[in-house]
């Protein structure tokens, strides 16, 4: 009696049919203009599409195999502590987030980011190595949730304003005009100077910051312009300049404002002719460095007050951007301290959680300080708290003070105030105008309950909703947690 054999399907079968399935669905995505990255449970690239070639240029896709994730998003993102990173380890989706998209020297474009865990059952149409995917999209082509993180070229914010001074960053890509930032001590000016730069034509070449009020004149010109051997007492060699070491890059000149008369003048004809002279050389040399300029004061006044030359300032101001200061700009401060205190712990290998409370007290103070000031605050958070979780006592006396109620920005009401059914967590308003100017309204107790509710929800799904680890994560009791949960109407 004869029977048919069974049909074998060898290994090598399975990979050409499991490679089959993952490239039909990397065509079926890029007909909609949708990347996707594979990654491992290592968060190496298994498989990049071709798409990302038109991001990044060519061979990028290619390129990208074999490489660890956070080359191409950044460790912000998906370092250690990054929080795509831990949502993706605790089987956890994320939806809409912005980032910076950048690999080797390719131009960085700003991009949507979905991440989720692939499931066991998807196995059979994919690389039976894939653990997690990653799907991109140019930003521009998405509306911007106001409650929704933006991680740019070392930069992160939620709020109207900061997100259009990113928009002005990536205006800029290929533009070599001399940009003047405005802004407090503190705002992150030097920030913006470098996602300038790392967004530019000339992100290849050096990024040389100069502080024009650390130093005295005679000093600051030698440290700007470089100076011969026997220039003054003390020049026993000849030295190169920070405009000469920023050839073909971008020099960023801080504190501006305290730029001597003298100076002013000669820092003029670098603008006018790119040109200059080396202390105690008569011999001009050319310059091929762009000019970012910084203030924290108010230059119209100084043009009033004779402190500023007015020509030199239409040179330095030919492309404006003022950076708010952080009690302007509130909802970013939840995104800022939970990166700036992954960062901090992690450089001391350990692990911090902000409590509710602790939040509260964030968001209750001014900030005069700014950014500066709130990453000062974490780093004496992360060396005096004696739990895993920092409550307001380990916060510095001066920041528990009482101050007058905040203004918050009307733009970003869906986030504080969702309308009745909507669910927590990524709401976004599709008739809300991010371009829209903000409105100031006093700052409400529910806004308060609302980013509380946030907080536990994020740490209750971190846990799984299994309340007694979430309460010990909290550094409160079961029965604390549970009225919190009552009184916010929280649920799963």
């Amino acid at each position: 009696m004869n029977t048919a054999s069974a049909p074998h399907t060898s290994l090598e079968d399975v990979g050409a049919l499991t490679q089959a399935g993952l490239h039909g669905i990397t065509r079926a995505l890029a007909s909609v203009g949708r990347a996707i990255v594979c990654l491992d449970a290592s968060f190496i690239v298994v498989h990049a599409s071709h798409l990302l070639d038109r991001f990044l240029g060519e061979g990028a896709a290619r390129a990208l195999a074999g490489r660890p994730v956070e080359e191409l998003l950044g460790m912000d993102l998906f370092g250690a502590s990054g929080p795509l990173r831990q949502a993706l380890l605790q089987g956890q989706m994320r939806e809409g987030w912005r980032a910076t998209l950048s690999f080797r020297d390719s131009t960085p474009r700003l991009v949507s980011v979905t991440t989720a865990p692939l499931l066991p059952d998807d196995s059979a149409v994919c690389d039976p190595n894939v653990r997690y995917l990653i799907l991109l999209r140019p930003a521009d082509e998405e509306p911007a949730c106001p409650n929704v993180p933006v991680y740019f070229s070392g930069a992160i914010a939620c709020s109207p304003a900061m997100q259009r001074v990113f928009r002005m960053v990536e205006t800029l890509q290929q533009s070599e005009a001399t940009v003047l930032i405005s802004g407090e001590t503190g705002t992150g000016k030097e920030v913006v100077a470098r996602a300038i730069h790392q967004n530019s034509v000339r992100s290849g070449g050096p990024f040389v910051a100069v502080n024009c009020g650390a130093l005295p004149a005679e000093l600051l010109e030698a440290e700007l312009f470089g100076h011969v051997r026997g220039a003054f007492t003390g020049a026993i060699r000849d030295r190169v300049g920070r405009f000469e070491l920023a050839s073909h890059g971008t020099i960023f000149l801080d504190e501006i404002g305290d730029l001597p008369p003298s100076l002013q003048v000669k820092l003029l004809r670098v603008l006018q002719d790119r040109q200059y002279q080396r202390v105690g050389e008569s011999v001009s040399r050319a310059t091929h460095a762009r000019i970012i300029a910084a203030t924290n004061v108010d230059l119209r006044a100084a043009l009033r007050q004779g402190r500023m030359r007015e020509d030199l300032y239409y040179r330095l101001c030919v492309v404006p951007i003022e950076v708010p200061p952080l009690r302007d700009r509130r909802e970013d401060i939840p995104p800022l301290s939970q990166t700036l205190l992954s960062r901090t712990a992690a450089q001391h290998g350990l692990v911090r959680r902000l409590s509710p409370q602790a939040m509260r007290v964030l968001l209750d103070y001014t900030w005069p300080g700014n950014v500066r000031q709130l990453a000062n605050v974490i780093e004496y958070a992360v060396a005096v708290a004696r739990m895993e979780t920092i409550l307001p006592e380990d916060l510095p006396a001066e920041i528990k003070q009482p101050s007058p109620p905040a203004a918050i920005p009307a733009a970003v009401k869906p986030l504080i105030e969702p309308p009745i059914g909507s669910p927590s967590g990524s709401y976004c308003d599709p008739h809300i105008d991010p371009h829209s100017e903000p409105r100031s309204e006093p700052r409400s107790a529910f806004h308060i309950d609302m980013v509380e509710q946030a907080h536990l929800r994020s740490v209750l799904d971190q846990y799984h909703w299994q309340r007694a680890k979430a309460a010990q994560a909290l550094g409160i009791s079961r029965a604390t947690l549970w009225r919190r949960m009552r009184e916010l109407r929280l649920d799963r």
